[in-house]
């Protein structure tokens, strides 16, 4: 996925924009209650932590010209943006159904870059798969615990919040094992000869696989 630097820039830009508003325009309803403050401060934090990460480990591997991964950067920034986005457009409380899209589609995005920023290595490809669909279901628990402490145990949705999570853990998990799925044809694509530890054991001994 090739993607110019100033892409995941002006989504970072674009995010903390929106949330500035949020947190300091008085006189806006839909921004009220919905931690605006925190996540001024947790969004960009996010947001960052993947290329922060990507570029702690390229300096410790002596990899520093290796050039950064644009595309992956910016699908993990972008489920922030769609949600900051969501808040300001009031889609949560005017379409019914965003909430549960926005759920799938953003931990699609999000898992897709994780997907692309730690599977390279990863054999066989079907663990790709399994990975990526296991960090997104972390992921998405995370994101519930994290939404019941900062508005939700002291807000109006208490009393529907237990269904609700439940119904959003498994649309993140699902939206994670979508991910997992185009990352691993992704990178198939990119290494497309077979490894000889993906084949089964006994095709390999039985020396078929030889060219």
């Amino acid at each position: 996925m090739r993607v110019r630097w100033w892409v995941p820039v002006l989504v970072l830009l674009a995010t903390v924009g929106q949330l500035a508003v949020a947190q300091w325009v008085p006189g806006i309803d839909r921004f009220e209650g919905k931690a605006f403050g925190a996540r001024l401060v947790a969004y960009p934090l996010l947001m960052l932590l993947a290329p922060l990460i990507w570029w702690a480990w390229s300096r410790r591997r002596a990899t520093s010209d290796a050039a950064p991964p644009w595309g992956a950067f910016t699908l993990v920034m972008l489920p922030f943006l769609v949600d900051v986005t969501g808040n300001s457009l009031d889609l949560y409380d005017s379409v019914v159904w965003w909430d549960d899209l926005n759920h799938f589609v953003n931990w699609l995005l999000l898992c897709a870059g994780i997907g692309l920023l730690v599977c390279g290595s990863v054999r066989p490809r079907w663990a790709v798969v399994a990975l990526v669909t296991g960090l997104g279901a972390a992921l998405a628990i995370g994101w519930e615990v994290g939404e019941w402490f900062t508005f939700i145990r002291h807000g109006t949705e208490a009393d529907t919040a237990y269904e609700d999570t439940l119904g959003d853990e498994v649309l993140g998990t699902l939206g994670a094992f979508v991910a997992g799925l185009l990352v691993a044809r992704v990178l198939g694509r990119r290494d497309p000869a077979p490894d000889r530890e993906d084949r089964p054991a006994a095709y390999v001994a039985s020396g078929r696989d030889r060219t």
